[in-house]
């Protein structure tokens, strides 16, 4: 990791993830590891912006792919988005393997430079609690919708600690995992990811009623708050330890979606 005069809190978050970049894919909840999820993940995104009939959409953060990919399965015209080179780089190897016509484009999601009003959808997926800037972030994805447009934030809480994270590491110290993915960073990227915690907006969680509130304020219309996530969680559950499955169960994660107004 580079360190210099200019070394900005962006460059510390780009680069957290550009190192992540080649393990990404093995982590439950970054890629998909069954059918029943993939269904569950569309079942997610239709419910909240329909068909993608050749819409435009955007995936902001789109990493290697995943988001990108469910939407272009979807039928929509899908443009991802992502500030790594290492993960786009992860993200075009899919596209080109599964002959999936996807545009991606290495930019900042809080400083887009898109073309304003040139999307139906925006989709962001565990974005909202590395954002720096939130509330210049969402005026600016306001700026990116056509009138009418929806956005759909899928994020969560990562960072509050309840009974079951407790359960978790006492059985983690108790035993060694043995699951076929990967549950863990390991220490030193724990570590750097404690460092890109305390530098952003939600260092304490990112709670919905808090984003709630400022998707508002930058002009979204009826905000609806969806805790129904349970088929993704209970597919991805199969994949990890029991106490990991519990512990993501447990945790405040949802869906957001917001209209911008006609």
């Amino acid at each position: 990791m580079t360190a210099h005069a200019n070394y900005s809190r962006r460059d510390e978050i780009r680069d957290y993830w550009s190192d992540r970049a080649e393990t990404f894919d093995l982590q439950v909840g970054h890629e998909i590891f069954s059918e029943q999820e993939r269904a569950a993940w569309h079942a997610l995104i239709t419910r909240h912006i329909g068909p993608g009939a050749g819409r435009a959409s955007l995936d902001l953060a789109c990493g290697t792919g995943v988001i990108s990919h469910l939407m272009h399965d979807l039928g929509f015209v899908v443009t991802g988005l992502d500030w790594s080179e290492a993960m786009l780089a992860k993200a075009r190897a899919k596209a080109q393997e599964r002959s999936a016509d996807i545009r991606f484009i290495m930019r900042d999601a809080e400083r887009t430079l898109e073309d304003r009003a040139s999307y139906d959808v925006i989709v962001t997926r565990h974005l909202v609690w590395t954002l720096l800037d939130p509330k210049a972030a969402f005026a600016e994805w306001f700026s990116l919708l056509k009138p009418g447009g929806r956005l759909l934030v899928i994020d969560g809480d990562f960072v509050s600690r309840n009974w079951a994270t407790r359960l978790r590491e006492v059985w983690e110290k108790l035993t060694a995992g043995t699951s076929r993915v990967s549950d863990n960073d390991g220490a030193a990227m724990a570590r750097r990811h404690q460092d890109v915690l305390a530098g952003v907006y939600f260092s304490g969680g990112a709670r919905a009623e808090e984003i709630v509130r400022l998707l508002a304020e930058a002009g979204f219309e009826q905000p609806v708050v969806d805790w129904k996530l349970g088929e993704i969680h209970r597919a991805q559950a199969r994949q990890m330890s029991w106490p990991k499955a519990l512990e993501r169960a447990t945790q405040h994660r949802f869906a957001i979606c917001a209209t911008r107004p006609q």
